[in-house]
């Protein structure tokens, strides 16, 4: 099939907007602007998370017209799997490095971190493969199967090293797993052997520091002068906030950068600074509205596919801020997992936009139209 054929079939199908589910995404970006714009006096993570904000919801836009049937050929997404997975090995080469991390590729003032996409292309990978076996799932191969997929990734990042992104990628797959159908036994075994191979990790791959951070989770304040700072901040700047918060630009812990990366791994902390228990209950909300709008579409979904593709973004964006929160409150050590929208920073949120769009797209595909189609993947066939 000629490549110009094949974009036309991919982005042929025009569909109505989640404005709600838009919307509620939208907001939480404006409150890490708001927080971003509030510690920097020549706006330069304001402006730049405003570009970026523009080309994510281009990207939303685009994705939403794209025929999900097209896209999730299993060609197509094991050849975009064998590129994203040559892509993070030439990052080894000319990966640029930041944060003790070689996760970046740097073009003059622009970066882009491709485990970003990848977990996005996990996703969909893990949706077509449990699809077309719903039967079946309970054969332990499934899982085997399935956690190669996930490991070639997770082993790629880890090297990188990025403790953060290789740990979102193993609850994308242990979250799919788990609605898949696999059977409590397989899962006894598959905790088993999760804990052999973090042995193994904790024995010849982590990084000292890596392990410091694991062991300040432990107790964050044991060490407040140096492993554990970053953490013991955080909690000061979560409790500061009290009720009401401080104001936008009065958070001490942040505008004295008492608080490190505010703009990125801590600007929760920043925010609950500023706007108190009433400003989290209020991101809580929006979260909330983005996930029971993603289960929604997910279940209206035509096959396993789509259900399946809806569940994994919603264990994207659940474990990206839960590990964040507990990051920030001191109860989880300190990985550089990023808020979803809210943080800065473009890649995770372009690709977080277009997740979000894809669902939008998939939800036009109306089960009655599809019978045939979804008897097929129901059956495994």
């Amino acid at each position: 099939m000629k490549i110009a054929t094949l974009l036309s079939e991919v982005f042929s199908r025009k569909v109505s907007v989640d404005w709600v589910l838009l919307s509620s995404a939208v907001i939480i970006v404006f409150l890490g602007l708001i927080t971003m714009d509030a510690f920097t006096s020549d706006n330069a993570f304001f402006t730049k998370q405003l570009v970026s904000l523009a080309v994510a919801l281009a990207g939303f836009f685009l994705a939403t017209r794209v025929d999900t049937d097209a896209l999730k050929r299993t060609n197509v997404l094991v050849t975009l799997f064998v590129v994203a997975c040559t892509i993070l090995l030439i990052l080894f080469a000319l990966g640029h490095e930041a944060k003790g991390a070689q996760s970046w590729f740097k073009v003059g003032a622009f970066t882009f971190q491709p485990v970003d996409a990848m977990k996005l292309l996990l996703i969909l990978i893990l949706a077509k493969y449990f699809s077309r076996r719903h039967v079946e799932i309970a054969h332990f191969r499934h899982i085997i199967v399935s956690g190669i997929y996930a490991a070639i990734p997770f082993v790629l990042v880890l090297l990188q090293p990025d403790f953060g992104s290789a740990m979102i990628i193993f609850f994308i797959w242990l979250g799919m797993i788990l609605v898949s159908g696999v059977s409590k036994k397989h899962l006894a075994l598959v905790f088993l052997l999760g804990v052999t191979v973090f042995a193994g990790l904790w024995v010849g791959v982590f990084k000292t520091y890596q392990k410091d951070r694991i062991l300040t989770f432990i107790n964050p304040l044991a060490d407040i002068h140096n492993t554990g700072y970053n953490s013991y901040q955080s909690m000061i700047a979560v409790g500061s906030g009290q009720v009401f918060g401080k104001g936008a630009g009065y958070g001490t812990q942040s505008r004295l950068r008492f608080l490190p990366e505010y703009q990125t791994d801590f600007i929760f902390s920043a925010f609950a600074e500023e706007w108190g228990f009433i400003g989290v209950v209020i991101l809580f909300i929006l979260f909330t509205t983005i996930i029971v709008r993603i289960v929604f579409l997910s279940l209206v979904g035509a096959t396993n596919f789509e259900m399946l593709y809806g569940i994994g973004v919603a264990v994207f964006i659940i474990s990206h801020f839960t590990v964040n929160l507990g990051m920030t409150m001191g109860l989880l050590p300190v990985t550089g997992v990023t808020v979803p929208f809210m943080s800065y920073g473009g890649s995770h949120l372009l690709v977080e936009f277009v997740a979000l769009g894809l669902l939008v797209s998939m939800k036009k595909t109306a089960r009655p139209a599809h019978r045939g189609v979804f008897k097929n993947e129901f059956l495994g066939a």
